[in-house]
């Protein structure tokens, strides 16, 4: 079992910026493939940065130049940061974490992960 809890979440005003942290616990393994993900109302969950063991990441076009997703092996903690926040950026963010390393097309998919935290919620006001 893999246990991921999800910290950082608050409001702020567009422009401003955010830190997300998932710490990490429980049976991980060497090779992992770990994402942020959100989800605003209504709309399907969205798979925004994405990072693995290869030190690969990936991004959404939505978020592309405006976050940066990184780990500290070392606290087993992976972080989310995000700057020049827009409204539409209003969300509650999930991270989620696989053993094994998710080929690269398939790295932002829901499908590719098996553990979830609980997520954090993100408002941006305009």
């Amino acid at each position: 079992q893999v246990h991921l809890v999800a910290t950082g979440g608050g409001s702020v005003q567009a422009g401003g910026s955010l830190r997300l942290s998932c710490s990490v616990s429980g049976d991980t393994a060497t090779t992992y493939s770990m994402a942020w993900f959100r989800q605003a109302p209504m709309k399907e969950r969205e798979g925004i940065a994405a990072l693995a063991s290869d030190g690969v990441t990936t991004y959404s076009d939505s978020v592309k130049g405006r976050f940066t997703i990184s780990k500290d092996n070392a606290k087993n903690i992976l972080y989310l940061q995000m700057d020049s926040l827009k409204p539409e950026d209003t969300a509650i963010y999930l991270c989620a974490y696989d053993a094994g390393r998710v080929a690269i097309p398939y790295r932002l998919q829901r499908r590719s992960y098996g553990y979830w935290g609980q997520g954090t919620q993100v408002a941006v006001s305009s």
